[in-house]
């Protein structure tokens, strides 16, 4: 049992066996300040529930199907973006010289015993607090730029079109290509990156809810309520598509939206 004033940890658990899935979910329960948010079966799937629920810990087992828990510590590493406490779990001790050469913070034998992870779970909240200490202040807003663009061209059925950027509903990257959804079209942006597209765009309207989304204030239809921490934002475009806010932006929905 964690005790009283510990800092709550989201967590995300990651093993192919379901057994090993249910007897950690298990012993966490007797961490009142952990929350699991999500369960992966294999190491891809993971990696992009690291990416989607930015989990403040994640255990892994080193052998999973796809891309195995050394594998995604890689490729959650080399991949800008939120970087969790990572815990990795095996019945074999030899997994923990390569663990602790990736900088895996912590390593748990299987079967996990309650004195160990409590241990681990100690470790993790220690962590988590030092680096929030040493996140600084958030920087006042930059100026908007002298000149913004009201018209964007959005490439579609080999034609070029002009859009009004009132129009636009949300952008998104995925391997390198921009997709900017209209409330009547989808089509590609000659844009690069997000950053330089949101650079070009109003700033009051247009906001980065996930490092992968940008979306259009205006056009948020409905807020979801998402595990217990975070949201979704149905938007308004003709397939309705739910987007995911982030963690880090959590806090400005619920300041933009007084939920």
């Amino acid at each position: 049992m964690q005790p009283r004033g510990a800092v709550a940890l989201t967590a995300l658990l990651a093993d192919d066996e379901q057994l090993a899935l249910d007897d950690l979910a298990f012993l966490l329960r007797d961490h009142p300040d952990v929350e699991v948010v999500g369960v992966a079966s294999n190491g891809l799937q993971a990696v992009d529930l690291i990416e989607d629920l930015e989990p403040d810990v994640v255990f892994l087992d080193v052998q999973m199907p796809g891309l195995d828990g050394i594998g995604v510590i890689r490729r959650v590493r080399d991949t800008p973006g939120h970087l969790p406490y990572f815990v990795l779990s095996t019945a074999y001790e030899q997994y923990a010289v390569a663990a602790f050469q990736l900088e895996a913070l912590d390593y748990l034998l299987k079967p996990v015993e309650k004195d160990r992870l409590a241990a681990t779970v100690a470790r993790a909240q220690k962590w988590l607090t030092e680096r929030q200490k040493a996140v600084p202040a958030e920087p006042a807003p930059a100026a908007k730029p002298a000149l913004q663009r009201t018209k964007v061209l959005v490439r579609a059925h080999g034609r070029n079109f002009i859009v009004d950027t009132s129009e636009i509903v949300y952008a998104t990257i995925d391997d390198g290509l921009i997709s900017v959804v209209t409330t009547q079209m989808e089509g590609v942006s000659n844009y690069r990156t997000i950053e330089e597209l949101q650079s070009n765009l109003d700033t009051d309207s247009f906001w980065r809810v996930h490092r992968s989304y940008l979306v259009n204030i205006h056009r948020i239809r409905e807020v979801i309520p998402w595990f217990k921490s975070s949201f979704q934002l149905r938007m308004d475009d003709k397939k309705q598509t739910e987007i995911p806010v982030s963690r880090v932006q959590t806090k400005r929905l619920r300041a933009l939206l007084k939920l």
